[in-house]
């Protein structure tokens, strides 16, 4: 009995031995586990970086604009009067010095002809007071009529000449009135629809009969905001932007409402004087050639009223900063950059302005020799360390 319970003592100590040396193996184990994964460390992210360098590139500004013939005439009457005829066909382009209405003439060759008859009843009452005056002016000398009858002879010839001068003066209004009865082009154009048709009576500089749209040149008005224009003043005077010496030697680019571009560039010819109060915007005008506008109807490039878009040209940026349009990032305060700081991410706010193709104008919040991320922005945030690679535009690389 003695023997077993020694036996079972010896048992219960190898088995607690057994115990202890499991749980000492086991805590090592966990120890050996725990001082891995402290060991190893997270991979240094990777991301794609340019480099900001700063170059010269041309300012080109685009704005709304409307189309508006070169040469809008508007044709009235001279003469209150009858239609009697219209010798045009609506619509169509006409020539300088065509006929298009004529005004009954019969009473204003009526009118004419009596005036002219009357010019040479005063030319004869003129020439008979010259002979008068003529004739009596040696019979003062002999003492044959007295000084008041050569005065009144004078008299006579000052008024008969006054009396030739009114006659004629009535005589070209009468004339004026029998040319404008036949109502012709003041200039080469197309002419729009009539107002009034043969049998209208139309009054002198009244009624407006038709107009005539000359659409070679075309001009395009463009509305520049005020802000556009003290931005400009701005950077001209900080040297940031350049321009020709003469604003009229800027040219125009125009774009149609369906992305066409117009092929001939415009120039500048007006610029107007004061900003419109009521919508705060400077005038500026541009004059396009279109030889197109001589066609026939329905083969013109150009037509009055048309929205477009103007680009203009001629402005030249110096010290410009781009970088490609995905290395700008937005959050609620504004745009902003990862830049590499030590070869850390940081943050940078930034002014981006414009875009020039695939690139972002910035303003500021970047200067020359600094790196940017461009792509791998997700993997980054501010103060984390990365490893920067050179980006190259032309590849395209996953993020």
């Amino acid at each position: 009995m003695y023997q077993t319970l020694r036996q079972s003592i010896m048992q219960t100590g190898r088995t607690i031995i057994n115990i202890r040396t499991g749980v000492l193996l086991i805590v090592f184990l966990a120890g050996c586990s725990m001082q891995s994964s402290t060991d190893s460390q997270p991979p240094v992210p990777q991301v794609y970086v340019t480099t900001v360098t700063t170059r010269t590139i041309m300012e080109e500004p685009e704005f709304i604009g409307q189309t508006e013939s070169f040469r809008p005439v508007e044709i009235r009457s001279q003469v209150n009067g009858i239609i009697k005829k219209i010798f045009f066909t609506e619509g169509r382009n006409i020539k300088k010095g065509d006929k298009l209405y004529l005004i009954d003439p019969v009473p204003f060759d009526a009118v004419y002809k009596n005036s002219r008859a009357l010019v040479t009843q005063a030319r004869a009452r003129l020439d008979q007071a010259n002979k008068d005056l003529a004739r009596v002016q040696p019979l003062l000398k002999q003492k044959a009529v007295s000084k008041k009858e050569v005065d009144d002879a004078a008299v006579e010839v000052r008024s008969a000449r006054a009396a030739l001068e009114a006659a004629q003066n009535v005589m070209i209004k009468a004339k004026f009135d029998l040319d404008n009865t036949l109502i012709t082009a003041p200039v080469e154009g197309r002419i729009n629809r009539s107002q009034f048709y043969e049998g209208r009576l139309v009054e002198a500089q009244t009624n407006l009969l038709t107009t005539i749209d000359q659409l070679d040149p075309m001009y395009v008005n463009v509305n520049i905001p005020e802000s556009y224009l003290l931005r400009l003043r701005r950077e001209l005077s900080e040297h940031k932007l350049e321009r020709p010496e003469s604003i009229f030697q800027l040219s125009g680019v125009m774009t149609f409402s369906d992305g066409s571009i117009y092929p001939e560039e415009g120039l500048l010819d007006f610029e107007d004087i004061v900003i419109r109060p009521e919508t705060g915007m400077l005038l500026g005008r541009f004059v396009f050639s279109n030889p197109a506008g001589k066609n026939a109807p329905g083969e013109a490039h150009l037509y009055p009223g048309q929205f477009v878009k103007v680009r203009i040209k001629g402005y030249s940026r110096t010290g410009a900063i781009l970088i490609p349009q995905r290395a700008v990032q937005q959050q609620p305060s504004g745009s902003f950059v990862y830049v590499i700081n030590e070869g850390k991410a940081e943050l940078r706010p930034v002014q981006a302005s414009a875009w020039q193709g695939n690139e972002w104008l910035i303003e500021s919040g970047l200067q020359a020799g600094e790196q940017v991320v461009v792509e791998g922005i997700h993997r980054i945030h501010p103060g984390v360390q990365v490893d920067p690679v050179p980006y190259q535009q032309e590849e395209s690389q996953t993020s």
